[in-house]
């Protein structure tokens, strides 16, 4: 990992800190409190969220250091990405602790407005990480071993996240604008699995590569081990989609 940490790298790495903190106390609040946890109004949206916001934004934070992009505009981009990271936990832990849906809801004006600032939060996240994808494509990322090929694969992967997210949403609100608000709650579930496996691809290879960069194992094992490992999460994300597409 890179030793110079940027004033803007630390602002992440405290914001990310600061949402998976902010899960764990939603977990004892669950412990705590009860309820079910699944479903749209549960404590499991502001812990999940909170968890994986801040390990997205730690992990996007650590991974786009290894990207040939200008120093100005990816602090640009970080600091707008943490800010949506914010806002999305934000308000799904607000709609959480007054016990309705924080996606989808459109049974009152401030409900439809939460619901509308998280789709448009999650179209700022699709544009930022998207251009960070194009990055990573259009020159290839440095560090050691297998790096790029981790990095590429991530956000590649990232992207199949990004479009599983974006469908759940759209189809959702076209359900929920139509009258069919309980329908538009559970439209989410065949998608969940598909989003979920992908979205943190862009930690799990990096950081692979990054350990074996601490081995004394030679470049050629190491390549290796990182295509074994993208080729492995593809056949996560190909099974994922399969599920998708048959409970879709």
């Amino acid at each position: 990992m890179k030793l110079h940490v940027r004033p803007a790298e630390r602002l992440c790495h405290v914001i990310g800190a600061l949402l998976i903190l902010s899960g764990l106390v939603h977990l004892v609040v669950f412990a705590v409190d009860g309820g079910p946890w699944y479903g749209p109004v549960s404590w499991r949206k502001p812990v999940t969220f909170g968890l994986s916001f801040g390990a997205t934004l730690i992990a996007v934070t650590w991974v786009t250091s290894y990207l040939r992009i200008g120093a100005r505009l990816r602090t640009v981009l970080l600091v707008v990405f943490a800010a949506d990271c914010v806002v999305e936990v934000g308000g799904i832990t607000l709609q959480a602790w007054r016990r309705v849906p924080s996606h989808l809801d459109m049974e009152t004006p401030f409900d439809t407005a939460v619901s509308m600032m998280l789709a448009v939060g999650g179209g700022v996240l699709v544009v930022l990480l998207t251009v960070f994808a194009v990055t990573s494509f259009r020159h290839r990322p440095t560090g050691p071993t297998g790096m790029a090929l981790a990095v590429r694969s991530g956000f590649a992967i990232m992207l199949v996240a990004l479009a599983s997210g974006a469908a759940m949403i759209a189809r959702g609100v076209v359900l929920a604008r139509t009258g069919h608000q309980e329908a538009a709650y559970h439209s989410t579930a065949p998608l969940k699995p598909l989003h979920g496996v992908s979205l943190h691809a862009v930690l799990v290879l990096p950081a692979l590569a990054w350990l074996l960069s601490r081995t004394s194992w030679s470049e050629t094992i190491r390549l290796r081990v990182v295509k074994v490992a993208v080729g492995c999460y593809v056949v996560a994300v190909a099974g994922a989609g399969v599920w998708a597409v048959l409970t879709y």
